[in-house]
């Protein structure tokens, strides 16, 4: 028997909600994180930020940088954990072209907005983004302060 999860249909283990807020996100791509074993077992228990981290690409290759994975207090006594190393976000070629292509533009970033499950896998949610201006922000809360106004009054009447 399968095992069921807390909350059905939600497999999010961390979600950047701080690049929603800095950026407009674009277009979204799934890529692959390569893990060590420690990593994975911290990521089920939710030890993870990934607040100032993003995406850098070079050498026709993409790396989560910033990201902070704290080791567990159980972890392998053998193994060096390394709570913010740079980590190798897999990508199809044809992926990573558009990302570099996208990035040279001026005005444009990568960061990543969510880490998930994928069956057994963890996947990284990568975005395309561009960055919001001070006013931009203001206009993104007063919309979402008017929506939840709005919901108020519709309950009420």
């Amino acid at each position: 028997m399968a095992k069921k999860s807390k909350k059905a249909g939600d497999s999010s283990i961390v979600v950047n909600k701080k690049a929603r807020h800095d950026y407009h996100l674009d277009e979204t791509f799934e890529a692959g994180v390569a893990l060590s074993g420690w990593e994975v077992k911290s990521l089920r228990q939710g030890k993870i930020q990934l607040v100032d981290s993003y995406v850098l690409l070079k050498d026709g290759e993409a790396w989560l940088i910033g990201a902070q994975i704290t080791p567990l207090a159980t972890a392998s006594t053998h193994v060096i954990a390394d709570p913010r190393r740079d980590r190798k976000l897999l990508l199809h070629k044809r992926e990573l072209a558009k990302l570099f292509a996208e990035t040279q533009q001026a005005g444009k970033t990568c960061v990543c907005t969510k880490l998930y499950w994928k069956q057994h896998l963890i996947k990284a949610q990568v975005c395309l983004a561009r960055g919001k201006k001070e006013y931009d922000k203001r206009a993104t809360t007063k919309e979402r302060e008017w929506n939840i106004e709005k919901q108020r009054v519709m309950g009420r009447g």
